[in-house]
This record gives structure tokens, C-alpha cells and sequence, in this order.
């Protein structure tokens, strides 16, 4: 019999609730941060806080094996999950396969019996239900030198399905978003997680990639994750952002690098903010790889931005339908 580490009983809570094709609901203000009666930008509460949640992970009738917050619920990407810098995340794993499975984090401090390795004798057996707990930190000083917070954006998955390093999961699709927020960070008004795995997006190829939508005006989070062994880079059309922590400058005098395209290898993750069709306007706006034959073959989708009254705005229906229409060319290693 698995052993697993002792734990109080867990109550479930919907940190944030995942959605089809990798869409996730807004952030509930009551939730993460007093309400702000103005339309001014949300911000950052402070951590602190242990958070409490169930994850199901399910087999698909598909084949493929996915992570969600109720039993009948699991998505691809799984559930993205947020927390401030400061709180801890205790996860009751229920595994309702036949098959071993287990979460690993990033980004956050855990011990060797929440590992989610088998190298650690950390996993969930067959039908067994195990407890898995995150800490995040902020920075802090250690003999003169600053050592990092857990501030980031960083991301979840399998770690023991077909193989010792969850080949098997991460292939059918056992991944997810997670987000350690710092205090004053601004919180957005949608979020979106897109995962590069291999091929595919959000195990998905064109025309079944996810079409994330926002009106123009709202501030958009997106959440990049590789997986998978080929290497990719992440190109949104028409929007760009600072390449730090946030994807927001904190000044017209800082330095970081502002990009539109940014390499997503596998294990990789990042994260920033846009407002939606700032001096660009609404309209139907790609993302893809920009390696030029993942494109081809299939790794690109729509980011929709509406008018701010929610209405479709001219051309974006014919451009969706052109798109969905397009020919993608898998790589057969010629040139030209």
C-alpha cells in the first residue's frame, strides 16, 4: 500500500474556476482583494493565507486525462490557481483513474512528500486520494544577499503518469496555470492560460485551438506555459508588454525589454497584462508559435476583442470565418 503524509480533513474551494478550452473566470474581488468602488485597476491584497482546495483528475472519454476543481469538471488546461505571496496551498489530489498520477509545482516551496515525483515516493496510486502542500515567500534577506520570492507566473502537472517524469500526464493533457501574486500587484479583468505542449495548444490544433475574447479597454492576463520536447516562441498580434515579472513598466524610465514574441520552451512559463486593443482597436487578433512550420502546422488561434459594448466589431466574423478557414501545412522538412 502507498503511503501517504497525514492530513486534517480538506475542504474543496474554487480558487478560480477553470473553463473550456483553457478560459478561466474572471478573478472574484471578494476573493483576493477588498472591493473597490471605482473603476480604478484592482490590486494585490496580502498573503498570509491557507487555502484549501480538492483537484479531481479524470480520464476523458477522449483518452486524454485532465485536472478540475468537481468531480465531471476537468478541463485542459486544469484549473488555474492563485494565491499571494505569503499563503499556502494544501491540495487534496483525488485521483479517480486506474492509472498513478501526482501534481508537481513550480515556482513555490514544497517538502519531498509533496514532490509529486515518484523519485520521492510521491504520487497517487490508483483510485487513492493524497495531500500535496504548496508555500510561497516573499523575498527576504539572508546573510546580506536578497533571496527571491515566489512571486511569478508558473504552472502545475503531472509527474508520474507513464513514466517517472509524467511523459504520459503531460501528453494527455494533466497541466495547469499557477500565479503567485506579490501585494499592489493590478489584478486583471480576464485571464487566459495557453499551453504550448508539443504541437498543439491547449492540446488542441487548428480549427479546434481556443479563441480567447475580451472587450476593448479590459485588462487582459495571459499565462504562457510550455510542455512537450519542441521548443516555441509566443507572438500576440497587435499587443506587446515589458519582459518582466508583471508585463508592466513601472516607469517611462525603466529598462526592461518590451516584446511581442517571446521563447516558450518546454517547462517554461511567463505571464503579463494588456488592455485589450489599446491604439489598436476590437478585432480578431492572432497568437501562434513563430517557428515558422508550428505555424503552418497548426499552432494558432484568435484573441477576439470586442467592442467595450460587447458587439461584434466589422470584419471580425469574416476574419474568424477566414481563419478557421485557412490551410495549415504539417512540416514534411522541405523548404519554400
Amino acid at each position: 500500500m502507498h503511503e501517504r503524509p497525514p492530513a486534517g480533513r480538506l475542504s474543496r474551494r474554487s480558487i478560480l474556476a477553470g473553463a473550456a478550452a483553457g478560459v478561466v473566470a474572471p478573478i472574484a474581488v471578494s476573493a483576493l482583494a477588498p472591493p473597490v468602488a471605482s473603476a480604478a485597476p484592482r490590486v494585490a491584497g496580502v498573503g498570509g493565507t491557507t487555502r484549501q482546495i480538492t483537484i479531481y483528475a479524470e480520464a476523458l472519454p477522449n483518452g486524454e486525462v485532465a485536472y478540475g476543481l468537481n468531480p465531471g469538471q476537468a478541463t485542459i488546461p486544469g484549473p488555474l490557481l492563485e494565491i499571494w505571496e505569503g499563503d499556502t496551498l494544501e491540495i487534496e489530489l483525488v485521483n479517480t483513474t486506474d492509472q498513478r498520477l501526482s501534481i508537481h509545482p513550480h515556482g513555490v516551496n514544497y517538502d519531498v512528500v509533496s514532490d509529486g515525483s515518484p523519485h520521492n515516493d510521491s504520487y497517487n496510486e490508483p483510485y487513492e486520494t493524497r495531500t500535496y502542500i504548496w508555500r510561497s515567500q516573499t523575498a527576504y534577506q539572508a546573510d546580506g544577499r536578497w533571496m527571491p520570492g515566489s512571486a511569478g507566473y508558473w504552472h502545475y502537472h503531472d509527474h508520474a503518469l507513464g513514466t517517472d517524469h509524467g511523459t504520459g500526464g503531460v501528453t494527455k493533457g494533466l497541466y495547469g496555470g499557477l500565479i503567485v501574486r506579490r501585494a499592489g500587484d493590478l489584478l486583471p479583468d480576464k485571464q487566459f492560460t495557453v499551453v504550448f505542449n508539443d504541437m498543439a495548444i491547449n492540446n488542441r490544433m487548428v480549427p479546434d485551438t481556443p479563441m480567447f475574447e475580451a472587450r476593448q479597454g479590459e485588462r487582459v492576463e495571459f499565462l504562457c506555459v510550455g510542455h512537450g520536447n519542441n521548443p516555441h516562441t509566443f507572438h500576440l498580434h497587435a499587443h506587446r508588454w515589458a519582459d518582466n515579472r508583471t508585463g508592466m513598466l513601472q516607469g517611462p524610465d525603466d529598462p526592461s525589454h518590451v516584446v511581442d514574441n517571446k521563447n516558450l520552451d518546454p517547462g517554461n512559463s511567463f505571464g503579463f497584462q494588456v488592455i485589450a486593443g489599446q491604439e489598436v482597436g476590437p478585432g480578431a487578433w492572432m497568437y501562434h508559435c513563430h517557428v515558422q512550420f508550428h505555424a503552418d502546422g497548426g499552432m494558432a488561434g484568435l484573441f477576439l476583442v470586442r467592442n467595450p459594448d460587447g458587439s461584434m466589431p466589422p470584419g471580425a466574423q469574416e476574419a474568424i470565418d477566414r481563419f478557421n478557414n485557412h490551410q495549415h501545412h504539417p512540416h514534411t522538412g522541405a523548404h519554400g
